[in-house]
């Protein structure tokens, strides 16, 4: 695909940025430049938010249903345009084109979901004990909210936090990963087109590094909705604390599939296969850790050891690629550095794909691996963010739900069984925001709520009905007749 430098979005207009000042995106299979961005100072931070500032009250009196107009077109011309968008993400981010295609397909679906919530009641009539008296409660948009997005589902996490934000009527200034922002500034060109007004969306392209802190230190700023890593979400926490500024952070995982004794095999391993090597497992939702009853433990082994073998690992826009690259260099070193502390600590490499080393050297690709541990393993306890699954035994459904809970993060896990009785009973006892049975720990659908506990999240959860009590907030009113 062709190179291009993409502008950012400011005040309605797309601003170029100085020649000095580029950034580059490069294609993490093969290192070949996909494009450049602006990497913006602390000092063009003003201009983002004067023109938020303005967005927002255009914005808001725009009303639902226009708002709900313009982000169902987006998700038409997203439809329209989903080649070239899939394109984009492969190279950008190195995803398999099967995923990219979900990806972009899944983020339509987010502008329509909200879209069409712009025809739903924002609010409701109470009750008043005063005579002659009716009482209403509306939610109205908090003002300016900031987003700063990951580089993993470098679409799909805009989408999930932009569209509830825009249909509430908020002014966003978005912020996405330094390594994938292209996607983020091809969306931002789309909801443009679709006639979001000036102002009502800006774009911020740079290093975090350098403009992190201007970005949430604004005193206009209402809300800040962050995705990524647990150390610089709990970071930012502490930034905003005692500001009266709404904090929304889904930071890391550390997620759990147990298989228990009477599991169905044949359903369980293409679904832990899928949960754990999918997007090379870089997902925060990824199964990371398996608790195996005893008595099938060796049998789970002999079939995830054969379906990891079978994996075919190359470029993510090539034929029959299973997994493709991690997102970069420092992305495949901190993976090979962590599987290297896990081993010396005792952990044993009972399965893995093979990949060549000169794959291993022109681009960044990692060996997916399976591995069994103790509880005390750092590849047990620390997130690994990539193709890395760990296993321990246990001897009955408690142990097992112990051991999920056993973790600083709680964001998602799964049980495998026939019985009733105890996926509900895992559904119960389980410290997790997100629970499946039978089903993988990863592929939350956009209507349902999403969000960990403990060090995996923060009290708000996105996606569904639920992501509009974030960026709104409530206002009771009560009105006298006579």
């Amino acid at each position: 695909m062709a190179t291009s430098t993409l502008p950012n979005l400011i005040g309605g207009e797309f601003v170029d940025a100085a020649p000095d000042r580029l950034i580059q995106v490069t294609n993490p299979a093969d290192g070949s430049l996909v494009g450049t961005v602006p990497a913006l100072t602390s000092d063009d931070l003003g201009a983002v938010f004067d023109a938020a500032d303005a967005g927002a009250r255009a914005w808001r009196a725009a009303g639902p249903l226009a708002r709900g107009r313009v982000l169902l077109d987006a998700a038409a011309l997203i439809r329209a345009e989903a080649g070239d968008l899939v394109e984009l993400i492969v190279a950008e981010m190195g995803k398999t084109t099967a995923e990219a295609t979900g990806e972009v397909g899944k983020t339509a679906e987010f502008f329509e979901y909200y879209g069409a919530l712009g025809r739903q009641a924002f609010g409701e009539l109470i009750p008043d004990a005063r005579p002659g008296t009716f009482a209403m409660q509306t939610r109205e948009p908090v003002g300016i909210v900031v987003l700063i997005t990951p580089w993993n589902d470098p679409l799909l996490t805009p989408a999930r936090k932009l569209a509830p934000a825009l249909i509430s009527g908020n002014a966003v200034v978005i912020k996405p990963a330094t390594e994938t922002p292209l996607i983020t500034l091809r969306l931002a060109e789309i909801l443009q087109r679709a006639g979001l007004p000036a102002g009502a969306l800006g774009t911020v392209t740079g290093r975090g590094s350098e403009i992190g802190d201007a970005l949430v230190d604004d005193p206009r700023i209402a809300a800040v909705s962050f995705t990524g890593s647990t150390s610089v979400g709990l970071a930012l926490q502490r930034r905003l604390a005692g500001r009266g500024i709404r904090v929304q952070t889904e930071m890391g995982g550390k997620n759990a599939a147990v298989v228990l004794a009477d599991a169905d095999l044949d359903l369980a391993v293409p679904i832990l296969m899928a949960g754990s090597f999918g997007q090379s497992g870089q997902r925060c939702t990824a199964t990371s850790r398996l608790i195996v009853e005893r008595q099938i433990a060796d049998e789970v082994r002999v079939r995830l050891t054969d379906a990891i073998s079978r994996l075919r690992v190359g470029a993510g826009g090539a034929d029959g690629t299973d997994m493709g690259p991690v997102v970069s260099r420092g992305a495949q070193a901190d993976i090979r550095a962590r599987v290297e502390a896990g081993l010396a600590e005792g952990a044993e490499v009972i399965g893995r794909a093979d990949v060549p080393a000169d794959m291993l050297e022109s681009g960044c690709f990692v060996e997916p691996i399976f591995v069994t541990v103790d509880r005390d393993n750092s590849l047990w306890r620390e997130e690994v963010f990539g193709p890395v699954l760990s296993m321990i035994v246990v001897d009955s459904l408690d142990e097992a739900i112990t051991a999920v809970n056993d973790s600083a993060y709680g964001l998602s896990s799964a049980v495998f069984t026939r019985s009733l009785e105890a996926a509900f009973r895992f559904v119960e006892a389980v410290d997790t925001g997100q629970v499946s049975v039978n089903q993988p720990t990863s592929g939350w659908d956009i209507h349902q709520a999403f969000g960990g506990f403990k060090e995996s999240g923060s009290p708000f959860k996105e996606q569904g009905q639920e992501a509009l009590r974030f960026y709104t907030r409530v206002k009771t009113a009560a009105v006298r007749t006579h």
